[in-house]
């Protein structure tokens, strides 16, 4: 639980108040379980279940209908996550009740209770318009939770522990893909309707311990920004010329996004078409092999998210790290645009894990420091989430069109050019080093 000294709480009511005493364990357990559910249940149809849902509706058309999908569902990520962290940022304790009184449990419990219903919809789509409409509803309200959970870093997390916390909490967006695998793959045979079933009841289940079990700071109705249209659409922008470090967090954590949305988008059709997955392992499918290359990279993930949040925090440097991590990235998908084996498939997996997990930690504790203002962390870290959900859009109308026309190495080749325009730009940031 965080504290304020008696000073603080005098002059800053401790929704927004910067954060001084250090998070428990048990407060960064229950916000990664909540985003272990949130990153499964994200994560694991995008890259397998969705996949095999739509080559079962459509199989001609295939890499058209997932890219699409995919763009749908980041368009719709895009409006709602900004949206439904400037709604929480408003939220006052006025219609809450024991854990729901503050500004973000609330929306954490609502959105993962509506996004488990949406997902359940979704699995007995049987066309490709269904899958996109129900992927959208999804989309909105995963997003929407993204948000609010988001915001609990800044909330109660000082400066000085922020990677570490960030490295704990952004292992479950590599743990999540991965567990959600195994659950597909292993123990449910490819299977999409209880894939779906699965991922949705744990989506909301492990929201529970977070929304019940830690502490929510009420905003009373007079720190309470007033209402007007105009501030509502500020929630899709911030200027660029006023916070220029804050520009420019958004551009590297763009790209960056950009170069993951592209380089995996389409890794299991690779496994399939190019690496012949099935011909070199008879008995195994390419879904197969995506599981193991899933696993060495999160095993990469995990060990490189704590060790350089902790090196992060201990010498105060962020820019160096996001540097080579984001380097490291482009060298996987640059090692796949000349070698299309799978044994170049499992060295860029350790490649791509270990620069993703130190990015991971790193780089969200450096947006964490470039916030406007303390009464708009939801919206604005919102703002930020457009950079990492609105690739996955682009990426997919980028992505469909390189291999289509010039084939996977043309793909990761465009990869590897951006990841390093991320690793580049980082360092135009000038307020942190």
């Amino acid at each position: 639980m965080t504290e304020q000294s008696t000073d603080t709480k005098r002059a800053v009511p401790l929704a927004l108040a910067e954060p001084t005493v250090h998070v428990r364990a048990g407060w960064i357990t229950g916000l990664s379980l909540a985003s272990l559910g949130m990153w499964m249940a994200s994560l694991t149809p995008i890259q397998v279940v969705l996949p095999l849902q739509l080559q079962a509706i459509d199989p001609r058309h295939k890499i058209a209908a997932l890219a699409i999908v995919s763009a749908v569902g980041a368009v719709a990520s895009v409006v709602a996550t900004p949206l439904a962290g400037a709604l929480s940022d408003r939220t006052t304790h006025a219609y809450g009740f024991g854990p729901l009184r503050g500004r973000r449990h609330r929306w954490t419990l609502s959105m993962a209770l509506l996004g488990a219903v949406s997902m359940l919809l979704l699995a007995h789509q049987t066309t490709v318009a269904g899958v996109a409409v129900f992927w959208v509803l999804f989309s909105a309200f995963q997003n929407g939770e993204y948000a609010s959970l988001s915001a609990a870093t800044p909330d109660h997390v000082p400066v000085r522990q922020r990677a570490t916390v960030a490295g704990w909490v952004g292992m479950p967006q590599a743990l999540g893909l991965v567990a959600g695998t195994v659950i597909v793959v292993l123990l449910l045979n490819s299977h999409v309707v209880p894939g779906y079933y699965v991922m949705a009841v744990l989506l909301l289940v492990l929201a529970l311990p977070f929304v019940f079990g830690t502490p929510d700071h009420p905003l009373e109705p007079e720190h309470r920004q007033p209402f007007s249209w105009r501030r509502l659409a500020q929630a899709y922008w911030i200027s660029p010329r006023e916070y220029p470090d804050f520009a420019w967090a958004w551009l590297t954590r763009f790209l960056a996004s950009l170069s993951i949305a592209m380089g995996t988008l389409y890794l299991l059709y690779f496994l399939r078409d190019k690496v012949h997955y099935a011909r070199l392992f008879p008995g195994q499918t390419a879904s197969d092999g995506l599981l193991i290359l899933i696993l060495i990279y999160t095993v990469c993930v995990v060990i490189t998210a704590v060790i350089g949040g902790v090196i992060s925090d201990r010498r105060g440097k962020r820019k160096m790290i996001v540097t080579v991590s984001g380097a490291l990235m482009g060298l996987a998908a640059l090692l796949l645009t000349f070698v299309e084996t799978w044994d170049a498939s499992l060295l860029a997996a350790v490649l791509f894990g270990v620069g993703f997990g130190a990015y991971l930690a790193v780089d969200q504790a450096l947006i964490t420091q470039v916030l406007p203002a303390a009464s708009d962390r939801a919206k604005d870290l919102g703002i930020i989430n457009i950079a990492i959900v609105g690739p996955a859009a682009i990426g997919a109308g980028i992505a469909g069109p390189l291999v289509t026309f010039g084939g996977y190495p043309t793909l990761f080749a465009g990869t590897a050019i951006v990841a390093a325009l991320a690793s580049i730009f980082v360092w135009k940031i000038k307020s942190v080093p």
